[in-house]
Protein backbone atom coordinates (compact mmCIF):
# COMPACT_ATOMS: atom_id res chain seq x y z
CA UNK A 1 0.00 0.00 0.00
CA UNK A 2 1.48 3.39 -1.18
CA UNK A 3 -0.26 6.52 0.67
CA UNK A 4 -0.04 10.31 0.06
CA UNK A 5 -1.18 13.42 1.32
CA UNK A 6 -2.61 16.20 -1.46
CA UNK A 7 -3.60 19.76 -0.96
CA UNK A 8 -5.67 22.23 -2.72
CA UNK A 9 -7.32 25.46 -2.60
CA UNK A 10 -11.10 25.12 -3.64
CA UNK A 11 -13.17 28.11 -5.13
CA UNK A 12 -16.71 29.10 -5.84
CA UNK A 13 -17.76 29.79 -9.26
CA UNK A 14 -20.54 32.47 -9.64
CA UNK A 15 -19.08 35.03 -7.13
CA UNK A 16 -20.47 33.01 -4.47
CA UNK A 17 -19.52 34.01 -0.93
CA UNK A 18 -19.06 32.28 2.14
CA UNK A 19 -20.43 34.65 5.42
CA UNK A 20 -21.76 33.23 8.58
CA UNK A 21 -21.91 34.61 12.13
CA UNK A 22 -19.19 32.63 13.37
CA UNK A 23 -16.51 32.28 10.52
CA UNK A 24 -17.16 35.61 8.60
CA UNK A 25 -15.81 35.99 5.46
CA UNK A 26 -14.41 32.20 3.67
CA UNK A 27 -12.79 33.05 -0.13
CA UNK A 28 -11.89 29.13 -0.52
CA UNK A 29 -11.85 25.96 0.86
CA UNK A 30 -8.07 25.07 1.98
CA UNK A 31 -8.51 21.03 1.47
CA UNK A 32 -6.43 18.04 2.56
CA UNK A 33 -6.32 14.60 0.61
CA UNK A 34 -4.89 11.37 1.93
CA UNK A 35 -5.33 8.84 -1.59
CA UNK A 36 -4.10 5.08 -0.86
CA UNK A 37 -2.76 3.14 -3.81
CA UNK A 38 -3.99 -0.67 -2.68
CA UNK A 39 -2.39 -2.06 -6.43
CA UNK A 40 -5.73 -3.40 -7.40
CA UNK A 41 -7.84 0.02 -6.05
CA UNK A 42 -6.91 3.29 -5.80
CA UNK A 43 -8.85 5.62 -2.66
CA UNK A 44 -8.94 8.72 -1.34
CA UNK A 45 -10.51 10.96 1.52
CA UNK A 46 -11.35 14.21 2.52
CA UNK A 47 -11.06 17.36 4.97
CA UNK A 48 -11.07 20.76 5.10
CA UNK A 49 -8.41 22.68 7.03
CA UNK A 50 -9.66 25.85 7.50
CA UNK A 51 -12.48 25.53 9.87
CA UNK A 52 -10.80 27.08 12.97
CA UNK A 53 -13.77 28.74 13.59
CA UNK A 54 -15.19 25.61 14.57
CA UNK A 55 -12.97 23.34 16.11
CA UNK A 56 -10.24 25.73 17.17
CA UNK A 57 -7.69 23.99 15.20
CA UNK A 58 -5.18 25.88 12.58
CA UNK A 59 -5.09 24.26 9.19
CA UNK A 60 -1.36 24.26 9.67
CA UNK A 61 -1.11 22.37 12.84
CA UNK A 62 -4.15 19.86 11.28
CA UNK A 63 -2.04 19.21 8.00
CA UNK A 64 1.08 18.72 10.64
CA UNK A 65 -0.77 16.11 12.66
CA UNK A 66 -2.02 14.53 9.37
CA UNK A 67 2.09 13.65 7.93
CA UNK A 68 2.76 12.64 11.51
CA UNK A 69 -0.40 9.94 11.56
CA UNK A 70 0.17 9.33 8.19
CA UNK A 71 3.34 8.41 8.80
CA UNK A 72 3.02 5.93 11.65
CA UNK A 73 0.33 3.94 10.70
CA UNK A 74 1.01 0.58 8.92
CA UNK A 75 -0.31 0.90 5.17
CA UNK A 76 0.02 -2.92 5.30
CA UNK A 77 -2.83 -3.81 7.65
CA UNK A 78 -5.47 -5.01 6.92
CA UNK A 79 -8.12 -1.68 6.30
CA UNK A 80 -11.22 -2.83 7.26
CA UNK A 81 -9.49 -3.53 10.47
CA UNK A 82 -8.04 -0.51 11.35
CA UNK A 83 -11.28 0.83 11.06
CA UNK A 84 -12.52 -1.76 13.50
CA UNK A 85 -9.94 -1.24 15.39
CA UNK A 86 -7.92 1.93 15.13
CA UNK A 87 -4.22 2.06 16.52
CA UNK A 88 -3.56 4.48 19.12
CA UNK A 89 -1.71 6.62 16.52
CA UNK A 90 -5.18 7.03 15.08
CA UNK A 91 -7.71 6.85 17.69
CA UNK A 92 -6.04 9.55 19.27
CA UNK A 93 -5.92 11.50 16.74
CA UNK A 94 -7.85 15.21 16.27
CA UNK A 95 -11.45 14.50 14.88
CA UNK A 96 -10.02 16.16 11.15
CA UNK A 97 -7.42 13.65 10.93
CA UNK A 98 -9.80 10.65 11.95
CA UNK A 99 -11.95 11.77 9.22
CA UNK A 100 -9.60 12.27 6.44
CA UNK A 101 -8.24 8.54 7.44
CA UNK A 102 -11.92 7.02 8.07
CA UNK A 103 -12.92 8.50 4.89
CA UNK A 104 -10.48 7.19 2.85
CA UNK A 105 -10.37 3.65 4.35
CA UNK A 106 -14.34 3.65 3.72
CA UNK A 107 -13.57 4.21 0.35
CA UNK A 108 -11.03 1.27 0.10
CA UNK A 109 -12.71 -1.20 1.77
CA UNK A 110 -15.98 -0.57 0.18
CA UNK A 111 -14.24 -0.64 -3.79
CA UNK A 112 -12.37 -3.73 -2.71
CA UNK A 113 -16.23 -5.45 -1.98
CA UNK A 114 -17.49 -3.83 -4.85
CA UNK A 115 -19.87 -1.65 -3.24
CA UNK A 116 -20.97 2.22 -2.84
CA UNK A 117 -19.88 3.08 0.75
CA UNK A 118 -24.27 3.38 1.34
CA UNK A 119 -24.38 0.05 0.98
CA UNK A 120 -21.57 -1.04 3.04
CA UNK A 121 -22.58 1.42 5.87
CA UNK A 122 -26.85 0.38 5.53
CA UNK A 123 -25.15 -3.04 6.01
CA UNK A 124 -24.06 -2.10 9.79
CA UNK A 125 -27.45 -0.69 10.53
CA UNK A 126 -30.60 -2.48 12.19
CA UNK A 127 -32.78 -2.91 9.54
CA UNK A 128 -30.66 -1.48 7.46
CA UNK A 129 -31.50 -2.52 3.48
CA UNK A 130 -27.92 -2.45 1.58
CA UNK A 131 -29.52 -4.60 -1.29
CA UNK A 132 -31.19 -1.30 -2.17
CA UNK A 133 -28.24 0.79 -2.29
CA UNK A 134 -26.17 -1.30 -4.36
CA UNK A 135 -28.64 -1.73 -7.81
CA UNK A 136 -29.52 1.68 -8.71
CA UNK A 137 -27.53 3.74 -11.16
CA UNK A 138 -27.00 6.47 -8.35
CA UNK A 139 -27.10 7.33 -4.88
CA UNK A 140 -28.91 10.35 -4.02
CA UNK A 141 -30.64 12.38 -1.30
CA UNK A 142 -32.76 15.59 -0.90
CA UNK A 143 -30.90 18.48 0.37
CA UNK A 144 -30.94 22.16 1.22
CA UNK A 145 -29.50 25.17 0.21
CA UNK A 146 -27.76 27.68 2.57
CA UNK A 147 -28.32 31.53 1.92
CA UNK A 148 -25.70 33.19 3.09
CA UNK A 149 -24.88 36.75 4.35
CA UNK A 150 -25.05 39.49 1.76
CA UNK A 151 -27.37 42.19 0.34
CA UNK A 152 -30.73 41.91 -0.33
CA UNK A 153 -30.63 41.91 -4.40
CA UNK A 154 -27.81 39.39 -3.80
CA UNK A 155 -30.05 37.59 -1.35
CA UNK A 156 -33.15 36.89 -3.31
CA UNK A 157 -31.28 36.27 -6.69
CA UNK A 158 -29.33 32.89 -5.05
CA UNK A 159 -32.65 31.98 -3.76
CA UNK A 160 -34.64 32.47 -6.81
CA UNK A 161 -31.61 30.56 -8.81
CA UNK A 162 -32.10 27.83 -5.92
CA UNK A 163 -35.54 27.25 -6.19
CA UNK A 164 -35.39 27.22 -10.04
CA UNK A 165 -33.19 24.05 -9.85
CA UNK A 166 -36.03 22.64 -7.39
CA UNK A 167 -34.06 23.30 -4.07
CA UNK A 168 -37.09 24.23 -2.03
CA UNK A 169 -35.44 23.72 1.24
CA UNK A 170 -33.36 26.95 2.18
CA UNK A 171 -31.45 28.02 5.44
CA UNK A 172 -30.86 31.48 6.24
CA UNK A 173 -27.40 32.50 8.02
CA UNK A 174 -28.73 34.64 10.83
CA UNK A 175 -26.73 36.45 13.67
CA UNK A 176 -24.28 37.92 12.16
CA UNK A 177 -25.69 41.38 12.49
CA UNK A 178 -29.23 43.36 13.67
CA UNK A 179 -32.16 40.38 13.92
CA UNK A 180 -33.96 43.17 12.14
CA UNK A 181 -31.88 42.21 9.14
CA UNK A 182 -32.12 38.69 9.62
CA UNK A 183 -36.30 38.94 9.89
CA UNK A 184 -36.10 41.47 6.73
CA UNK A 185 -34.98 38.70 4.47
CA UNK A 186 -36.97 35.51 5.77
CA UNK A 187 -39.76 37.72 5.19
CA UNK A 188 -38.40 38.32 1.55
CA UNK A 189 -38.17 34.68 1.59
CA UNK A 190 -41.97 34.04 2.68
CA UNK A 191 -43.49 36.85 0.45
CA UNK A 192 -42.17 35.47 -2.73
CA UNK A 193 -41.98 31.96 -1.95
CA UNK A 194 -45.23 31.62 0.63
CA UNK A 195 -45.28 27.90 1.69
CA UNK A 196 -43.98 26.50 -1.33
CA UNK A 197 -40.70 25.97 0.45
CA UNK A 198 -39.14 24.81 3.62
CA UNK A 199 -37.45 27.54 5.71
CA UNK A 200 -34.84 27.38 8.26
CA UNK A 201 -32.06 29.25 9.92
CA UNK A 202 -28.70 29.03 11.57
CA UNK A 203 -27.22 31.59 14.13
CA UNK A 204 -24.22 30.23 15.06
CA UNK A 205 -24.61 30.36 18.63
CA UNK A 206 -24.56 34.16 17.78
CA UNK A 207 -27.12 34.68 20.64
CA UNK A 208 -27.29 34.75 24.56
CA UNK A 209 -29.99 33.22 26.16
CA UNK A 210 -32.00 36.35 26.54
CA UNK A 211 -31.50 37.20 23.43
CA UNK A 212 -32.51 34.08 21.64
CA UNK A 213 -35.86 33.72 23.64
CA UNK A 214 -36.89 36.90 21.96
CA UNK A 215 -35.29 36.42 18.43
CA UNK A 216 -36.73 33.31 18.57
CA UNK A 217 -40.25 34.27 19.16
CA UNK A 218 -39.72 37.30 16.30
CA UNK A 219 -39.14 34.81 14.08
CA UNK A 220 -41.87 32.28 15.06
CA UNK A 221 -44.27 33.92 12.54
CA UNK A 222 -42.17 32.58 9.55
CA UNK A 223 -43.38 29.16 10.18
CA UNK A 224 -39.29 27.75 10.24
CA UNK A 225 -38.57 24.32 10.26
CA UNK A 226 -36.13 25.01 12.95
CA UNK A 227 -33.31 27.30 13.93
CA UNK A 228 -29.73 25.91 14.28
CA UNK A 229 -27.24 26.51 17.63
CA UNK A 230 -29.30 29.65 18.44
CA UNK A 231 -26.17 30.27 21.58
CA UNK A 232 -23.13 29.01 21.98
CA UNK A 233 -21.99 25.44 23.01
CA UNK A 234 -21.87 24.89 26.35
CA UNK A 235 -24.77 26.03 27.84
CA UNK A 236 -26.52 22.59 28.38
CA UNK A 237 -29.00 23.76 30.78
CA UNK A 238 -29.94 26.98 29.34
CA UNK A 239 -30.25 24.70 25.77
CA UNK A 240 -32.83 22.75 27.71
CA UNK A 241 -34.82 25.62 29.11
CA UNK A 242 -34.52 27.00 25.56
CA UNK A 243 -35.92 24.43 23.90
CA UNK A 244 -38.62 23.44 26.06
CA UNK A 245 -40.23 27.10 25.45
CA UNK A 246 -39.65 27.69 21.95
CA UNK A 247 -41.87 28.19 19.87
CA UNK A 248 -39.21 27.29 16.78
CA UNK A 249 -37.50 23.75 17.05
CA UNK A 250 -34.01 23.71 18.03
CA UNK A 251 -31.49 22.03 16.04
CA UNK A 252 -27.73 21.87 17.41
CA UNK A 253 -24.48 22.13 15.51
CA UNK A 254 -21.31 23.37 17.28
CA UNK A 255 -22.70 21.51 20.55
CA UNK A 256 -22.38 18.57 18.65
CA UNK A 257 -18.40 17.97 19.15
CA UNK A 258 -18.33 14.40 19.79
CA UNK A 259 -20.27 11.29 20.83
CA UNK A 260 -20.73 12.12 24.56
CA UNK A 261 -22.58 15.35 23.20
CA UNK A 262 -24.88 13.15 20.78
CA UNK A 263 -25.65 10.60 24.06
CA UNK A 264 -26.40 14.05 25.93
CA UNK A 265 -29.07 15.06 23.42
CA UNK A 266 -30.06 11.56 23.31
CA UNK A 267 -30.60 11.26 27.09
CA UNK A 268 -32.61 14.65 27.04
CA UNK A 269 -35.71 13.00 26.34
CA UNK A 270 -36.90 15.54 23.11
CA UNK A 271 -36.86 18.99 22.59
CA UNK A 272 -33.34 19.06 20.86
CA UNK A 273 -32.28 17.79 17.50
CA UNK A 274 -29.17 17.16 16.23
CA UNK A 275 -26.59 17.92 13.39
CA UNK A 276 -24.30 15.79 12.55
CA UNK A 277 -21.03 16.44 10.66
CA UNK A 278 -18.36 13.79 9.96
CA UNK A 279 -15.57 17.02 10.48
CA UNK A 280 -17.00 16.91 13.99
CA UNK A 281 -17.85 13.21 14.89
CA UNK A 282 -14.11 11.74 13.38
CA UNK A 283 -15.86 10.07 10.20
CA UNK A 284 -18.26 7.69 9.48
CA UNK A 285 -17.61 5.21 11.93
CA UNK A 286 -18.42 7.25 14.56
CA UNK A 287 -21.37 9.20 12.92
CA UNK A 288 -22.56 5.61 12.82
CA UNK A 289 -22.69 5.10 16.45
CA UNK A 290 -24.70 8.52 16.73
CA UNK A 291 -27.25 7.77 14.14
CA UNK A 292 -27.70 4.59 16.24
CA UNK A 293 -27.92 6.42 19.70
CA UNK A 294 -30.11 9.17 17.85
CA UNK A 295 -32.86 6.73 16.22
CA UNK A 296 -33.14 4.53 19.47
CA UNK A 297 -34.32 7.51 21.27
CA UNK A 298 -36.32 8.78 18.66
CA UNK A 299 -34.71 12.37 18.06
CA UNK A 300 -34.78 13.91 14.86
CA UNK A 301 -31.16 14.31 13.35
CA UNK A 302 -29.72 15.69 10.42
CA UNK A 303 -26.50 14.38 8.30
CA UNK A 304 -24.81 17.49 7.14
CA UNK A 305 -21.11 18.70 6.86
CA UNK A 306 -19.31 22.44 6.20
CA UNK A 307 -18.85 24.01 3.11
CA UNK A 308 -16.58 20.94 1.42
CA UNK A 309 -15.25 19.54 -1.66
CA UNK A 310 -16.53 16.49 -3.69
CA UNK A 311 -15.69 13.99 -1.48
CA UNK A 312 -16.42 15.00 2.07
CA UNK A 313 -19.62 15.94 0.40
CA UNK A 314 -19.87 12.35 -1.27
CA UNK A 315 -19.21 10.80 2.47
CA UNK A 316 -21.70 12.57 3.99
CA UNK A 317 -24.37 11.96 1.16
CA UNK A 318 -23.87 7.91 1.35
CA UNK A 319 -24.48 8.02 5.17
CA UNK A 320 -27.42 10.13 4.53
CA UNK A 321 -28.63 7.58 1.63
CA UNK A 322 -28.09 4.87 4.35
CA UNK A 323 -29.20 6.08 7.52
CA UNK A 324 -32.35 8.09 6.34
CA UNK A 325 -31.99 11.02 7.95
CA UNK A 326 -34.80 13.85 8.86
CA UNK A 327 -32.77 16.43 7.31
CA UNK A 328 -30.16 16.73 5.20
CA UNK A 329 -27.52 19.33 4.19
CA UNK A 330 -25.29 18.29 1.70
CA UNK A 331 -25.11 21.59 -0.48
CA UNK A 332 -21.17 21.61 0.25
CA UNK A 333 -19.30 20.87 -3.32
CA UNK A 334 -22.45 22.64 -5.18
CA UNK A 335 -20.42 25.91 -7.56
CA UNK A 336 -16.82 24.47 -7.11
CA UNK A 337 -14.89 25.79 -10.17
CA UNK A 338 -11.54 23.32 -9.60
CA UNK A 339 -12.90 20.06 -7.70
CA UNK A 340 -9.87 17.57 -8.24
CA UNK A 341 -12.89 15.06 -7.36
CA UNK A 342 -15.46 14.75 -10.50
CA UNK A 343 -18.81 13.16 -10.22
CA UNK A 344 -21.22 15.02 -7.81
CA UNK A 345 -24.81 16.06 -9.34
CA UNK A 346 -26.96 19.16 -8.08
CA UNK A 347 -30.35 19.00 -9.55
CA UNK A 348 -34.04 19.26 -8.45
CA UNK A 349 -33.30 19.48 -4.98
CA UNK A 350 -31.34 16.47 -4.43
CA UNK A 351 -27.03 15.33 -4.56
CA UNK A 352 -26.51 12.46 -6.42
CA UNK A 353 -23.24 10.46 -7.31
CA UNK A 354 -22.58 7.37 -9.27
CA UNK A 355 -23.60 4.11 -8.02
CA UNK A 356 -20.48 3.16 -8.50
CA UNK A 357 -18.56 0.81 -5.53
CA UNK A 358 -16.88 3.55 -3.11
CA UNK A 359 -17.50 7.08 -2.62
CA UNK A 360 -18.49 6.89 -6.05
CA UNK A 361 -16.02 9.70 -7.44
CA UNK A 362 -12.74 10.26 -9.51
CA UNK A 363 -10.12 12.28 -8.22
CA UNK A 364 -7.31 14.02 -9.94
CA UNK A 365 -4.48 14.13 -7.96
CA UNK A 366 -2.40 15.92 -11.19
CA UNK A 367 -4.90 18.85 -9.79
CA UNK A 368 -3.69 18.98 -6.03
CA UNK A 369 -0.15 19.80 -4.25
CA UNK A 370 1.60 16.95 -3.06
CA UNK A 371 2.41 17.15 0.56
CA UNK A 372 4.27 13.86 1.15
CA UNK A 373 4.15 9.99 0.01
CA UNK A 374 4.30 7.34 2.47
CA UNK A 375 4.47 3.10 2.23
Amino acid sequence: MRASLHRAMLAYGGGLVLHTASSGRIDGLDTLYLRLDGGDVVATGEVRLNIAYLNGLAAEAVLAEAVEVAGALDWSADPAGLLAEPPTVLSGASAPVRTLVDCALHDLVAKRAGLPVAALLAGAMPGGDPGGLSGGAAISWPSNQTLFVSSDSVFMARAEAYVARGFRDLKVRIGAGDICDDIRRVALLRERFGDGIKLAADANGAWDLAAAFAHLDALAPFGLAYVEQPVAPGDWQGLALLAAESPIPVMLDESVKGLDDVARIADAGGGLMAHLKLVKLGGLNPALQAVRLLKAAGVPFMIGQMNEGGLATAAALHLAAASRPDFAELYGADGLADDPAAGLAYADGRVAVPSRPGLGLSFDASRTHLIREFS
